[in-house]
């Protein structure tokens, strides 16, 4: 069987793997596939899909967005970009406004550098944040959040 343009997600696969101390039967039934396919996909012999990347992924705890790149699913640039989303939605020390305000921000600074992305609008899902107030995302702020949350009150534009 002629291989196929996945050596480098087999080799990295493996390397994984064996990083983990773990074989590749354990790989395989953590992950809920057979041992001969996942010894494939390792040899570069086949191809998975996304489902099984995502499975394989969890089962060694690294990211399922590496291994797509590595399979030539993902673009790197759209793999970073994910990265930054997530870590930023996951961060327990800012809000959910604060959250979607950064994400703003951050799809703002991504066009004006030339990579189109997808609208953000309220990708937290929330409109309000925790305190229940109205999300301002234009409303001027600090690295501690809103004119809102530190009591003090935007200054007027002199004319």
């Amino acid at each position: 069987m002629a291989s196929l343009n996945v050596g480098n997600l087999g080799e990295y696969l493996r390397e994984q793997r064996r990083t983990a101390q773990l074989s590749l039967r354990q790989l395989a039934d953590a992950a809920g596939v057979s041992n001969p396919y996942l010894s494939q996909i390792e040899r570069g012999l086949r191809k998975p899909s996304a489902e099984v990347l995502q499975q394989v992924a969890k089962a060694l705890r690294i990211s399922a967005e590496t291994l797509y790149v590595r399979a030539g699913i993902l673009d790197e640039r759209e793999r970073e970009e994910l990265e930054t989303r997530a870590v930023i939605l996951a961060d327990p020390s800012i809000n959910e406004r604060q959250k979607s305000v950064l994400l703003q921000i951050y799809a703002s600074f991504r066009k004006e550098n030339g990579f189109e992305d997808e609208p953000v609008g309220d990708p937290v899902g929330d409109s309000a944040d925790d305190e229940g107030r109205a999300s301002g995302a234009d409303a001027p702020f600090s690295a501690g959040g809103s004119a809102a949350d530190t009591g003090s009150k935007p200054s007027k534009p002199s004319h």
